[in-house]
């Protein structure tokens, strides 16, 4: 205490001294301000043009892209409009709530044209598990000829469907409205005339069931083919950073199934304003309806991807179609074996986005099912059933 008193008399007695030797003033640290203002700099302009790839993120976090901006305000939220407040709060409620059935089975929904070509190799999959599935089938252009016990007085009132209008989507919502009138229906997959099973029943049953998720595809696609074909009509409530594409062929769970059915804030704003020809741009109201949906109320709820297989890579406006003569062992081991979701942007780009198809957090093949299908595959189909189907 005694030293410490001492030096500040030490220090006080210095400054009154007379003839003190004169120090210039010290030079300001010009390189620290520099480099302060450097980074301010390349913060905010990741924030305001954050990395588009990954690997770029990582050169600055070891948390990716995201944590550049976790320690920043974050933008004032928009406040809902009565009606999409309305619409939330029962979505909330629907998400929320409990279901507890005794005897859970998984409704096959079959979106067809007609008659299904493929029910023979259905009846031998369904074969034995009755009290775990149910079928529904709405066929938009004629009554179908069932050959199958199982499809039989199953048709439900169906509808005109036009590719690319609101009708498909309004066909998808009959469906799942006539197999939600069975309150044991737990899990809904919707399926065309021309899918086929990869696995036998008890493997799709536990993979459908025993996962919180639903099979929902979505992904952002900056290209014509993706955002390209938003419209501004849909604001407040979609805005072009929330518009999401993907494949119609889903596999839900009840509760989301309940919230499309209750939707009719989003789902008339894709009516009104997703249609081919509107403004010049070709909306397909069936590959962007649910994926912007379930972004938007739910995306931690979806998988990203669907568990029906389709080849795009002859870059058509419809899917390969496989023959009587591309069926073979291989053809079905390669599908079987995929545990990687791919999309591809639709820009000239051509950006490639990857993610592993995770059950439960475990990686697993990624497809249930596969389209599409020629009706003449038939036998060559039946005949491989019983062996590619082991697992």
């Amino acid at each position: 205490m005694k030293t410490n008193q001492v030096w500040r008399l030490g220090m006080g007695d210095m400054q009154i001294l007379p003839g003190a030797r004169h120090r210039p003033p010290l030079k300001r640290p010009i390189w620290i301000i520099v480099l302060v203002s450097m980074v301010s700099l390349f913060l905010v302009c990741a924030y305001i043009y954050p990395p588009q790839s990954s690997a770029a993120c990582y050169l600055v976090s070891s948390r990716g892209c995201k944590a550049l901006t976790d320690w920043l305000p974050p933008a004032p939220a928009r406040e809902y409009t009565d009606e999409e407040l309305a619409s939330r709060i029962v979505i909330r409620e629907i998400l929320s709530a409990p279901s507890v059935v005794k005897h859970p089975k998984v409704a096959f929904m079959f979106l067809t044209p007609g008659s299904l070509p493929f029910e023979k190799l259905w009846e031998k999959f369904f074969q034995g598990h009755e009290d775990k599935f149910s079928v529904y089938v709405h066929a938009s252009k004629e009554k179908p000829v069932h050959v199958s016990r199982y499809f039989v007085n199953r048709d439900i009132r169906s509808d005109q469907v036009i590719w690319g209008k609101i009708s498909m989507v309004d066909a998808e919502r009959r469906l799942l409205a006539y197999a939600l009138k069975d309150p044991d229906n737990q899990h809904f997959v919707l399926l065309s005339d021309s899918c086929v099973p990869l696995y036998k029943f008890d493997y799709v049953y536990n993979y459908l069931m025993y996962t919180n998720i639903s099979f929902v595809d979505c992904f952002y696609d900056p290209g014509p083919h993706g955002n390209g074909r938003y419209t501004e009509h849909m604001l407040p409530e979609i805005a072009k950073k929330d518009f999401r594409k993907g494949a119609q062929w889903f596999s839900m769970k009840r509760q989301h199934a309940v919230i499309v059915m209750a939707d009719s804030l989003y789902y008339s704003r894709f009516r009104d304003y997703c249609k081919p020809g509107l403004e010049g741009k070709n909306c397909i109201a069936d590959e962007h309806y649910l994926p912007t949906f379930f972004n938007l109320v739910d995306p931690g709820g979806i998988s990203n991807w669907s568990v029906t297989h389709v080849d795009w890579s002859e870059r058509k406006w419809h899917p390969k179609l496989y023959k009587a003569e591309d069926i073979t062992y291989e053809l079905v081991r390669n599908i079987t074996s995929i545990d990687l979701s791919i999309h591809v942007s639709s820009d000239d780009k051509r950006e490639t986005m990857v993610q592993p198809c995770l059950w439960n957090g475990i990686t697993r093949p990624c497809y249930l099912f596969a389209r599409k299908f020629h009706p003449h595959a038939i036998d060559k189909l039946l005949q491989l059933f019983s062996n590619y189907t082991s697992i």
